[in-house]
């Protein structure tokens, strides 16, 4: 359901510690009480012992809270405001009043079930969660870059257990993965930060199959990682080992790359044999790769380049949502709630929900992708028009 809203609003809530049948109805109804008129859709993003309860939960958010749609998914640690919990139990909701769509489920191989009212005309963006286990969010991807090439999508892959303990949901049904698009003035202003910093040169893939990687400029792939890891202080080498990644570049018509600009991908093996190097995503001949080294101090300063929005854009902000990756928080930065403290200072304490992800999602030059190590906050806007002048013959 689609409807015009007057007024753009948003209402958070979290719950440390076990579901409680009556902490979760309070919740909804002070929810309710916040935003006084129904809600579209509300995010719910909670720890996999609160499994046992997701329908319980989408039912009294949609008929004590007043909320038409209910999703979300299990998480290793969600976000509220500036707090960022990391561990233990709970779960946090962001319940939205905005101009936005139903949501739909997500099925492999198919851009989006053939009777999905949403496969006319494209929305502004969409939202969306993934289950990594049982949804290729990167083939999903390619068919939103390919379908709808200018939509934006932003989002995550559920976390926080094994195969059978993750879960995303749709008002209590579990699905694979789920979009929610958002129509008429709802916008999204995405905003990402990788915790990494190029190193070496940008170089073209000149020899590759699928995942592996044998040429980079007319040089042995194993060879280039090699010299660039030679080159790196001898505190960078002792901090690189499962810190060396690879970022593929979002766009080729770069004069001057930045980490903001590549797709960040792990290194999953190297052979200085056959000179490949295999990393866990599939590049293209002539895509540019340069290799990465993650660490905090590039982190804090990419996290500061990247969160900082238009003062017309946070003008318009009514709510955020953060998804952060599991590599970040406080055993990689050192202190707690860094990026979620960061992205509330910006907005100036307005709503922000959101989890810690098995992989982000996130656009890079106009190309939606699946990222790592990876924070990404889509800023939640009333992209409202100014009325038009009346003109006189």
């Amino acid at each position: 359901m689609n409807l015009k809203i007057k007024k753009f609003a948003a209402a958070t809530c979290e719950i440390n510690g076990p579901y409680e049948v009556a902490r979760f109805l309070k919740s909804a109804l002070e929810i309710r009480e916040e935003l006084v008129h129904p809600a579209q859709t509300a995010f719910v993003f909670a720890t996999p012992d609160y499994r046992p309860f997701f329908a319980e939960m989408c039912d009294t958010l949609r008929v004590d809270g007043h909320i038409l749609d209910v999703v979300g998914c299990t998480v290793g640690g969600w976000i509220a405001g500036e707090q960022e919990m990391e561990t233990g139990s709970g779960c946090t909701v962001i319940a939205l009043r905005a101009e936005i769509g139903d949501p739909v489920p997500l099925i492999s191989d198919q851009f989006l079930p053939q009777d999905s009212r949403w496969l006319g005309e494209p929305p502004n963006a969409w939202v969306t969660l993934g289950n990594p286990f049982s949804f290729t969010m990167d083939s999903w991807l390619s068919e939103s870059n390919k379908h709808h090439p200018l939509v934006p999508v932003v989002g995550g892959l559920a976390s926080g257990g094994n195969e059978e303990e993750t879960v995303v949901f749709i008002n209590g049904m579990e699905v694979q993965a789920c979009a929610v698009p958002l129509f008429g003035r709802t916008r999204i202003v995405p905003m990402m930060t990788h915790g990494c910093r190029p190193i070496g040169e940008p170089l073209p893939v000149t020899n590759a199959e699928q995942n592996v990687i044998y040429g980079l400029g007319c040089k042995p792939a194993y060879q280039v990682l090699d010299t660039v890891f030679q080159t790196l202080s001898e505190e960078d080498k002792s901090n690189a080992r499962g810190n060396l990644l690879a970022g593929l570049a979002g766009s080729e018509y770069i004069d001057e790359f930045h980490s903001g600009d590549f797709m960040i991908r792990h290194i999953i093996g190297a052979d200085p044999d056959s000179g490949a190097v295999v990393i866990a995503g599939a590049p293209r001949v002539g895509q540019t790769l340069q290799y990465q080294l993650r660490n905090r101090e590039a982190a804090i300063e990419d996290l500061k380049r990247a969160f900082k929005p238009k003062r017309a854009d946070l003008r318009k902000t009514f709510a955020a949502l953060l998804f952060s990756c599991l590599g970040r928080g406080e055993a990689f930065f050192g202190v707690k709630n860094h990026d979620a403290a960061c992205l509330s200072a910006v907005l100036e304490g307005k709503p922000v929900g959101g989890f810690f992800c098995n992989g982000e999602i996130a656009p890079v030059w106009g190309v939606n992708a699946l990222h790592g190590y990876s924070a990404v906050a889509a800023m939640l806007i009333d992209a409202k028009l100014p009325r038009s002048k009346k003109t006189t013959a």
